[in-house]
C-alpha cells in the first residue's frame, strides 16, 4: 500500500482541537504520521485537497446492513460501499437481522462477512434479548466474548422494566452500554406518523411523543439507579431532550443520539402521503425539530447517527398505514447535516465533524475519529461548497428509499479513506 500526502487540505481533528490549512501524511503501513520522508514523498500519491476539509473518517454507531436474511434490501457489501460514498469508515450495524444476533454464531457470521466483503469497518452490536422477543435476556456474556461493542434491541423496545434493569445490570458487569430504541408500544399501536394537527388532517393513525418520553424517563431512572450507560437512539420528543439534558445536569450516564431526518424535516412532510417520510419514530414538530438542534448545541444529545434502514421500492411502494418504517441515509448524512446545522443554525463546523466522529467513536470505545499520529488513517476528504443532485437509485445502497431523492444538495464527500486505503474516490468504490 502507498504513502499518501494531503496537500493543502482544510484539516479538522476535533479530538487536537486542530483547524488550520495544511498537509497530512499517511505512511505505507496505514497509519498517520507527522511527516514522510524525502524518498517516502517522492514514491507517495499525493492528493491535491486545495478547497476540501479533511476531518477523521465519520462514525455512525446506527446502521442496518440487513445480513443475514434480508439480504434483497442491502449487504454488509452494499451497506459499507455505501458508508464509504458518505465519507464513513467506520459503522456499527444493527443486530435485528434474521435470525436476530442474539447469540456469538450470528455474530461471528457477521463478523466474517465484515472481513470479506466490507470497504470499511464494521461492527457488531448484540441483541439485548433472546430473539429480540423482550422475554429473556440474551447471553451477554458470551456476545461479550464474541466481540460486540453494545447491545440493543433496535427496532424493539424492552418493555419489561424489570428485564430491562436486569439487562442493564448485565451490561454494566461486562462493560457495554445498552442501545435502547424508546417506544412504548402500548401507546403506538397501529400509529403510523406524528399524532397532531397533521395526523389529524391527513386522517392518520398519530404516534404520542409521550410513547418516547416514557421509556427515556425508564432509561434515566435506571442508569441512575445501577450506574449503567444506557445510550437512548432516535430521540425525536422535545421533551425527551429535556428529560435527557435534567438527567446529565445530575451525572447520569445517559446519552443520546439525533438524525438527519429529525433535524430536518417536520410531520408537514407526509402531506402527499409520501412512504419515503415514514420512520420510525416518526418526524415531529418543527418545535421538536429545534429542540434537538438546540440538544445538539448544549450537548444534551451528544453525537448524529443515521439510522441507515434500507427497503424495497415494492415494500415501500404501499398504502401508508402498511409500508414499513425507515429511509436510506449514509450518502446524504454529511450534505444534510451541513445544511441544517452549520448553514441554517449557525454551528461552527469542526463542532458539526466532532458530532460524527470523535464523540460517537468514544461512546462505544471504537478505535476511531481521530487523526492523532499512530491512528489508523482513516479519513474523509468533503468539498463543503460543491452543489449537486443526489440520485438514489445511482447510489452504492442496493434500496432507494430516501426523501431526498433528485435534490439538490451542498457538500459532497469526495474520497473516503480506510486505513490508509482509498476505498471511494470522485464518486468510485475502489
Amino acid at each position: 500500500m502507498p504513502s499518501l500526502w494531503i496537500q493543502n487540505a482544510r484539516i479538522i481533528d476535533p479530538a487536537s482541537k486542530r483547524d488550520a490549512t495544511g498537509d497530512l501524511c499517511v505512511n505505507d503501513a496505514g497509519k498517520i504520521v507527522p511527516s514522510l520522508s524525502a524518498a517516502a514523498k517522492k514514491r507517495a500519491r499525493k492528493i491535491d485537497a486545495a478547497g476540501l476539509v479533511a476531518c477523521p473518517g465519520l462514525v455512525d454507531i446506527h446502521v442496518h446492513f440487513r445480513e443475514p436474511g434480508q439480504t434483497h434490501k442491502e449487504t454488509i457489501a452494499t451497506g459499507s460501499r455505501a458508508a464509504a460514498a458518505g465519507g464513513f469508515a467506520t459503522v456499527v450495524c444493527m443486530p435485528n437481522t434474521t435470525p436476530p444476533a442474539d447469540n456469538a454464531g450470528p455474530i461471528q457470521a457477521i463478523k466474517d462477512a465484515a472481513a470479506r466483503d466490507a470497504v470499511v469497518r464494521v461492527y457488531p452490536p448484540g441483541c439485548i434479548t433472546a430473539g429480540m422477543k423482550g422475554q429473556s435476556l440474551a447471553p451477554i456474556g458470551s456476545l461479550k466474548r464474541a466481540g460486540v461493542v453494545a447491545i440493543t434491541d433496535d427496532g424493539d423496545c424492552v418493555q419489561s422494566n424489570q428485564l430491562m434493569r436486569s439487562a442493564v445490570e448485565y451490561a454494566k458487569m461486562f462493560d457495554l452500554p445498552v442501545m435502547d430504541h424508546c417506544q412504548d408500544h402500548a401507546l403506538t399501536q397501529g400509529a403510523v406518523m406524528n399524532e397532531g394537527v397533521m395526523s389529524t388532517r391527513l386522517g392518520l393513525r398519530g404516534w404520542p411523543h409521550a410513547a418516547e418520553d416514557i421509556i427515556v424517563s425508564r432509561n434515566v431512572i435506571l442508569s441512575h439507579y445501577t450506574g449503567a450507560h444506557i445510550h437512548c437512539q432516535h430521540i425525536s420528543s422535545k421533551y425527551s431532550v429535556e428529560l435527557i439534558r435534567r438527567a446529565k445536569s445530575r451525572g447520569v450516564r445517559v446519552t443520546a443520539e439525533a438524525t438527519p431526518h429529525h433535524i430536518a424535516l417536520t410531520d408537514k412532510a407526509l402531506a402527499s402521503y409520501d412512504t419515503h417520510f415514514k420512520m420510525n419514530p416518526p418526524v415531529r414538530t418543527e418545535e421538536d425539530r429545534l429542540a434537538i438542534i438546540e440538544g445538539l448545541r448544549d450537548g444534551a444529545i451528544d453525537i448524529i447517527a443515521t439510522d441507515h434502514a434500507p427497503h424495497t421500492d415494492y415494500e415501500k411502494d404501499r398504502e401508508f398505514d402498511f409500508a414499513p418504517n425507515g429511509i436510506i441515509g449514509l450518502e446524504t448524512a454529511l450534505p444534510v447535516v451541513l445544511d441544517v446545522l452549520v448553514r441554517r443554525s449557525r454551528f461552527k463546523l469542526p463542532k458539526l465533524i466532532d458530532l460524527m466522529t470523535r464523540r460517537p467513536a468514544e461512546l462505544l470505545k471504537l478505535n476511531a475519529g481521530v487523526l492523532a499520529e499512530g491512528a489508523p488513517a482513516d479519513i474523509c476528504l468533503f468539498d463543503p461548497a460543491e452543489k449537486w443532485v443526489y440520485d438514489a437509485k445511482a447510489g452504492q445502497s442496493k434500496s432507494a428509499n430516501s426523501p431526498w431523492h433528485n435534490q439538490t444538495l451542498t457538500g459532497r464527500v469526495k474520497t473516503t479513506i480506510v486505513g490508509g486505503r482509498i476505498v471511494f474516490d470522485n464518486g468510485r468504490i475502489k
